[in-house]
């Protein structure tokens, strides 16, 4: 079908529309799907132990400090969005503030790090899945069929399939199917949070420790290596939220609407994070035996150790809310890479098959089917040679995420430049905060590209003795540099024609 630009009623006239279905998610439908992309309930059970290992009772902190670099960002997204409500996003907004070149990388960063996202999520979700199996028919060996190789791999496969076919009906669906999966995972987080504080008050927690001040305290980590490494994890607990950026095209009021929604999506998860990572620190400690939250044994998903004693008999709930937390993010950051395919294709810096719209939907049908197409095979690429290369390539997506963001947040620093002084407000959300955003996560990415330098970094691996986890995350950064060479050859005209528009005076 034809892909001929229509006029997207934006302040910058050299964007197009794309065949979306307009109007189709309110403020609260976009916040859901953001809260979903983020899935805190699949992303705590992950995060809190490895990063209770590196600052102890000092989380909240971690947490908050986090937050902020986040919340500077979304703030600049918010201005960019208001210019250029675009589904193409990172990639369509830094390309009209640097060129092509930039744009393009920033398009790459953010679809690689989103397959990738999608085909762990999606093997999470087959864990708890058995995991789910085996509680409700008190066999715990259900639990071990997710280690035999071909029935996970059969298995993920399936759950990537049936989230690309929610994804291809369109946002109404999605939308429908996020606001039960993410109520169902709330309600169960603070379930949790309320019976382990239960337990604290009555003294029957297993090492009840009473929240300080010095917890909120950043300063009072001991190193800055370990600062920082919590702080990479703790911007990974984060990502997520631009998702609402990309539904720009189809929301109600889009000029507005999705940068308010990546605003309160933040707001909302920090208070969650806050709200289970204290509960989890009074009821369990920071010891590194028994239900210690520092104990190692507990790291890889402190739910499920934490959930039987906090919660009961009710303990199940978690193992489902897990379950339906990595599968609608699995389904929600579909999204994502879906709709930056569409733009990259659109504008002809790929080819225009991705810029296709299914008629029936109006939902990027090819580049939906892409990413499902790439998050399949790159899991089973990298979970039959070795798992320690899918481990580490999640630790890489911190390079990846600091990449891309960082990149769109001096994209908007770069775009207001002519009126960026023109009023207190202008300043603030169109320059200091993106700025300060975008350096803190460009340093973040240098500092984490060094440390990964050693084989220490993530699983121990190792290539000629630098650490597996630089070489993959730089790795599919210089791939994406490749990618774009050959585009330019084939494509030449995005990279010729695509010109900059200069300042804004917006």
């Amino acid at each position: 079908m034809s892909t001929a630009p229509k006029t997207v009623q934006s302040k910058d006239s050299a964007l197009s529309e794309k065949g979306l279905k307009a109007g189709s998610v309110g403020l609260i439908g976009a916040v859901v799907i953001g809260v979903s992309c983020i899935a805190p309930a699949y992303t705590l059970t992950a995060a809190l132990g490895p990063t209770v290992s590196e600052v102890g009772v000092h989380l909240p902190a971690i947490f908050l400090v986090g937050f902020i670099p986040m919340l500077l960002v979304a703030l600049g997204y918010r201005e960019l969005n208001n210019a250029m409500p675009d589904a193409g996003t990172s990639f369509t907004w830094a390309t009209r503030a640097f060129g092509p070149w930039i744009g393009w990388m920033g398009g790459w960063g953010l679809i690689a790090a989103t397959i990738i996202v999608l085909s762990n999520l999606a093997a999470v979700a087959v864990d708890f899945f058995y995991l789910m199996l085996g509680q409700v028919f008190s066999d715990p060996s259900l639990a071990e069929l997710s280690k035999i190789l071909p029935l996970n791999i059969a298995t993920t496969l399936v759950f990537i399939a049936v989230a690309c076919w929610i994804s291809y009906r369109g946002m109404e669906t999605t939308k429908g199917v996020q606001y039960v999966l993410v109520a169902f995972q709330l309600l169960v987080l603070g379930w949790f949070a309320v019976s382990a504080f239960s337990h604290v008050a009555n003294g029957t927690a297993f090492d009840a420790t009473a929240i300080s001040p010095d917890w909120f305290n950043p300063f009072a980590v001991d190193s800055f290596t370990t600062f920082t490494a919590g702080v990479s994890l703790s911007i990974f607990i984060y990502w997520g939220w631009d998702v609402t950026l990309t539904m720009n095209e189809e929301t109600r009021n889009p000029e507005k609407t999705p940068g308010r929604a990546a605003t309160v999506t933040v707001l909302v998860i920090v208070i969650i994070y806050m709200t289970v990572a204290l509960a989890t620190l009074s009821f369990a400690g920071v010891g590194d035996t028994g239900l210690g939250a520092g104990n190692p044994e507990n790291q890889s998903s402190i739910f499920a150790v934490l959930a039987g004693p906090v919660m009961g008999p009710f303990a199940i709930l978690m193992s489902l809310a897990i379950l339906s937390s990595s599968a609608a993010s699995l389904q929600s950051t579909f999204v994502s890479p879906a709709r930056t395919l569409l733009a990259m294709g659109h504008y002809r810096a790929i080819s225009p098959k991705f810029g296709r719209i299914s008629p029936t939907f109006k939902s990027p049908s090819t580049a939906t089917i892409a990413a499902a197409i790439a998050a399949a095979g790159f899991y089973v690429i990298t979970r039959t040679v070795s798992e320690n290369a899918l481990w580490d390539t999640i630790t890489a997506l911190g390079m990846m995420i600091c990449f891309y963001y960082g990149i769109t947040a001096l994209a908007c620093v770069w775009y207001f430049r002519a009126s960026a002084f023109s009023g207190v407000r202008s300043f603030f959300f169109k320059f200091l905060a993106p700025l300060l955003g975008g350096v803190i996560l460009l340093v973040m990415f240098v500092k984490t590209a060094v440390d990964s330098l050693d084989p220490a970094y993530g699983s121990g691996s190792s290539v000629g003795g630098i650490g597996l986890v630089f070489i993959l995350g730089m790795g599919v950064i210089l791939l994406g540099v490749v990618v774009m060479l050959v585009m330019y050859r084939v494509r030449p005209e995005f990279f010729r024609n695509f010109s900059r528009t200069g300042a804004s005076q917006s």
